[in-house]
């Protein structure tokens, strides 16, 4: 089960305010409150540490009567700040959480909308059905990290680092700019850290995604495995990935943990230059208890707040990361677009097909030419059958006619049209096809049947299934038209299957009905 790369997943970033691209009206109203409040919550602990310092100035008042006074307006204070960083941290999470959940929908309905719009070549080539599932899964929940509840929280962070800074600066600004030497090695550590989780968590997400692909054949195929006894072969190659994908989240956490590390290790230093420096202000400067207590006190808030910072820049990375993985595909224009509108659709349909000196070969398998020069033409009201060996191109064709791929040369036509200047979802409604390996949806056979026509009423499913020679074997089963047919639609034979897809086409009503080796798991009757 070889995995493949998809659209060079493992490197590349957007920039985050293109996370931001696909909020609304609402989402603007909820961020900018969650800003607010996250703004608020942050200005509060800065404002804090200027109580304190009141509380060191009033413990060393001279009589109990000052003391008391003193205290009971610092403690006041404290009430103050309190219930307004209630309601601001409130504002702060539940806006941010909020808009992050509705923005993630709504890039996850995008995603899947890209996704059923893109031509048949991106999915032989470029991605893989785990590698889809594993990004509408994980690589959302990273990018709803990086649009939610973590941005409420950086702004407030900031806001922590700047309020620290003023209120430290117009306190002390002496012992303030002692205490800034700090920040360099501070910021250095942090956007290194942010680089290298940047690109370990590309590579991880990566290796999920090969690793979920192995799952997905696996279990899509769990009849062929369990026959081959090749279970354990899948567990070995499942854990081969999900190894890779541990060691590069190792290396992220290594490198997350170094980070933090050394930015608390430049923090606890500055505690001992500050304890050391504001001894000589209070000597030699004049200073006070209260006012060292409250520079040290801001400019600790402010700087920790760095420190703190560093998970949310790390969720940032992964992110951006994720980000550009989905906008990918979301932005992507396939060459062949079945929800274009800018082609033509005729008044109607007889159904002549013409396929005029095709070369064409598969874009999987570009150097092996299937048509050299290949001409067919099929009148309506006709009946064709293509007989050939295997792999001779009998299904090559009907995948031209559904335009499913485009020749190289040549053209393919209906009724004298050429179908590239017709309206692809007009004219595949037009057509009817069963494939040689019918797929049935994990549903009921009746949601199967109207499938072919979502508004089909009892009588004309009844009339397709008497056609397709399905009636006797659905009447015969518990539930009938109600009864679920399993995954792929592993409940039912091969030949039951078959009946059904017929079913799906004829209910159709199709001007072209297109059977490839639709009855080969048949019986002489049936057939």
């Amino acid at each position: 089960m070889p995995s493949r790369g998809a659209m060079g997943e493992e490197k590349g970033e957007v920039g985050l305010h293109r996370l931001f691209r696909f909020a609304d009206g609402a989402d603007a109203a909820l961020m900018a409150a969650g800003a607010a409040g996250a703004v608020a919550s942050g200005v509060a602990q800065p404002l804090m540490t200027l109580v304190f310092g009141d509380v060191v100035d009033a413990l060393g008042s001279g009589s109990r009567h000052d003391v008391l006074r003193r205290v009971s307006g610092v403690c006041l204070k404290f009430f103050y700040l309190a219930v307004g960083s209630l309601f601001a941290s409130f504002l702060q999470v539940a806006c941010w959480m909020i808009t992050g959940e509705r923005q993630a929908a709504r890039i996850r309905g995008l995603y899947l909308e890209a996704v059923l719009r893109q031509d048949i070549a991106f999915f032989d080539k470029e991605i893989t059905t785990g590698q889809l599932v594993q990004r509408m899964s994980g690589d959302t929940i990273l990018i709803q990290d990086a649009i939610g509840e973590k941005v409420g929280k950086f702004l407030q962070l900031t806001a922590t680092f700047v309020g620290g800074f003023v209120v430290a600066f117009s306190k002390g600004w002496l012992l303030a700019a002692v205490m800034l030497s700090s920040i360099p090695p501070i910021v250095i550590a942090g956007a290194a850290m942010s680089w290298t989780v940047s690109r370990l968590s590309s590579q991880g997400q990566a290796k999920y995604n090969e690793a979920g692909n192995v799952v997905e054949q696996t279990i899509g195929a769990i009849r062929t495995v369990a026959s081959f006894n090749g279970e354990n072969r899948a567990i070995e190659l499942y854990n081969k990935y999900i190894r890779n994908a541990y060691i590069s989240a190792v290396q992220e956490g290594t490198a997350t943990g170094l980070g933090f590390g050394f930015v608390m290790f430049i923090l606890f230093c500055s505690y001992g230059l500050t304890a050391w420096f504001g001894a000589k202000l209070i000597i030699y400067k004049g200073y006070d208890g209260g006012q060292v207590v409250s520079v040290w006190m801001a400019f600790m808030t402010g700087a920790m707040s760095l420190g703190e910072a560093t998970p949310c820049v790390s969720a940032f990375a992964s992110g951006r990361s994720a980000g550009y993985r989905m906008m990918q595909v979301i932005q992507r224009k396939p060459e062949i677009d079945p929800n274009g509108t800018d082609a033509i659709v005729l008044a109607d349909i007889k159904g002549d097909i013409e396929i005029s000196n095709v070369y064409f070969s598969y874009p999987s398998r570009p150097d092996q030419l299937i048509f050299d020069g290949f001409t067919l033409h099929v009148l309506c009201g006709k009946t064709m059958a293509i007989v050939g060996e295997s792999g001779s191109g009998k299904s090559t064709v009907i995948n031209l006619v559904e335009r499913f791929y485009d020749p190289q040369a040549g053209e393919v036509l209906i009724d004298g049209v050429n179908i590239k200047s017709l309206r692809l979802g007009w004219l595949r409604g037009k057509i009817g096809l069963v494939s040689q390996e019918p797929l049935l949806f994990a549903t009921s056979i009746r949601e199967n049947i109207t499938y072919g026509k979502e508004d089909a009423t009892d009588e004309e499913i009844m009339t397709a299934t008497k056609l397709a020679n399905a009636e006797n074997f659905i009447d015969k089963l518990p539930n009938g038209l109600d009864t679920m047919v399993g995954e792929h639609g592993a409940q039912l034979s091969g030949g039951q299957k078959q009946r059904i897809a017929i079913t799906r086409a004829i209910l159709k009503n199709p001007k072209i009905l297109l059977l490839d080796e639709a009855t080969s798991a048949l019986d002489m009757e049936s057939e």
